[in-house]
């Protein structure tokens, strides 16, 4: 009688979803061109540098411009932009009308008159005059108050992040940033990109590193303390969900027996209240319920919990996948968004009256940026899921291992070899219909943000319905994908 062939993970693979990898090459192929498009058209450095009104980018050596007689300065010592009329400022066709120059500081104190304004440029280095007028013409020549800033200069302080010289003067700071948010809510989708990335690039990269640290303090938690984890992650949830729903029914009763709740506004305020605790206290009904229903399958939560820690300790360097899986990300984010400064910049000098530049964006530049905000999230997914088929083919190597005195050797590095040599398109291909799913909820969010203040409540009721639908959608194929091509890739 022929001996029974005990089960095991596929030795013999061949190669799955060849077409999806090269449609993915050829996509690249074609982010690969933006690039270098980005590269030869734009000029971050004008955003993150800053320029004045002459086309001199401040804190470099410029070269010049045809018809301004201004441009092509050395302004390597000049690193700060400073606006003539920095108190009123006013938004014209997407541009700040106020004059603006690269100064080599920002005056620290008031300035009230022409004489301070010539003091302060002897004193300090700093010119805050128009460049062609000299430092002794500032209290002689008669044009000197059109050449120079609006008396008196409030004082300013150099901004961090773009390097422009921000009124410290209460009433002038108002005005100042009103104006800024106001040219941010004009922009398009793809220049608010921009300044969001820009605006909170430290907190982004500080939640980023937060998250990571968490991650492996959750990880460490599983492997040493698994029965005391779940009951206290059970515990969390349960009074998280009671505490949501009282705050909620306490709202609403006060403010229905509110008397001054008279505007219709206030209303409808209260409606939505009462519909958010009851569908608040129905949740929370529903999941106490199934704890008490299933409390005898926790000792089932607690062995899994047990069967990761044993494969974590017998795979150490599991704990490191996902650090790999963070700097290979970061990697891709910094490239991402550096040509995408340089898109958001791409653009031709032109000249205007006075001798003044504008740089105009050249056409075409939108149809690119979409195309490389689609390569940002098929990326992003891509990496996520080579993660995912890594640690699960690491994972299968080493549980259905038969001979225990002698566990596979590398069970990380061998995971990765059969990804590279066999299953790239197939992560490929999960990583395109995740990214298909994601992209209408990115639109329809965006066209709710443009209708929120015109649109009807059925409108409104409308988008919400599609945005629960699409996140439906992308949870359960996001599942499907780490089941199939994760799991089953890694068994079969």
């Amino acid at each position: 009688v022929s001996e029974l062939r005990e089960w095991r993970p596929v030795i013999y693979r061949k190669c799955t979803d060849t077409l999806w990898l090269l449609l993915f090459f050829l996509f690249w192929v074609g982010l690969m061109f933006i690039t270098g498009y980005a590269v030869m058209a734009g000029a971050a450095e004008r955003l993150v540098l800053g320029y004045d009104s002459f086309g001199n980018v401040c804190g470099r050596k410029n070269t010049p411009v045809k018809g301004a007689p201004l441009s092509g300065q050395d302004m390597t010592n000049k690193k700060y932009v400073f606006f003539l009329n920095s108190c009123s400022l006013e938004m014209q066709s997407l541009k700040i009308s106020s004059l603006s120059l690269c100064v080599s500081s920002c005056p620290q104190e008031q300035l009230n008159s022409l004489e301070d304004l010539q003091s302060f440029a002897r004193n300090n280095g700093s010119c805050l005059c128009v460049y062609n007028l000299n430092i002794s013409s500032y209290t002689l020549n008669p044009k000197a108050a059109e050449l120079c800033p609006t008396l008196p200069v409030p004082p300013s302080k150099s901004f961090p992040l773009f390097n422009r010289c921000v009124p410290q003067n209460p009433e002038c700071y108002s005005k100042y940033a009103s104006v800024l948010i106001s040219m941010v809510n004009e922009m398009d989708v793809f220049h608010r990109i921009l300044s969001g990335i820009l605006a909170g690039r430290d907190t982004v990269i500080g939640l980023s590193v937060l998250a990571l640290a968490f991650s492996f303090i959750l990880v460490l938690a599983f492997r040493f303390i698994r029965t005391l984890l779940v009951h206290t992650l059970i515990a969390l949830v349960v009074f998280g969900l009671l505490f949501v729903s009282g705050v909620l029914w306490w709202l609403y009763y006060d403010y229905r027996n509110d008397p001054s709740t008279e505007l219709e506004t206030e209303k409808e305020n209260v409606k939505f209240l009462l519909g958010y605790a009851i569908f608040s206290t129905i949740v929370t009904v529903v999941l106490l319920s199934l704890t008490f229903v299933l409390r005898k399958r926790l000792q089932f939560t607690v062995q899994l919990f047990r069967i990761v820690g044993k494969i974590i300790g017998r795979i150490p360097f599991l704990l490191f996948q996902p650090l790999w899986t963070f700097l290979i990300l970061i990697v891709f984010w910094v490239f991402w968004v550096a040509v995408l400064l340089s898109l958001g910049t791409a653009g031709t000098a032109q000249t205007t009256s006075g001798g003044q530049v504008e740089y105009r964006a050249l056409s075409g530049i939108c149809y690119m940026a979409w195309y490389h905000f689609i390569g940002l999230i098929w990326t992003s997914e891509f990496i996520l899921a080579c993660q995912q088929m890594t640690i699960a083919g690491a994972v299968v190597t080493c549980y259905f291992n038969r001979n225990k005195n002698s566990p596979p050797a590398h069970p990380v590095l061998s995971s990765i070899s059969v990804l590279f040599c066999y299953h790239l398109g197939t992560a490929v291909k999960g990583s395109f219909l995740i990214t298909i799913l994601r992209i209408p909820r990115i639109v329809l969010l965006y066209l709710y943000n443009i209708l929120k203040q015109k649109e009807s409540a059925c409108a409104k009721c409308l988008f919400k319905c599609c945005f629960c639908w699409f996140w439906c959608q992308e949870s359960c194929l996001r599942y499907i994908n780490q089941v199939h091509s994760s799991i089953s890739l890694s068994l079969n």
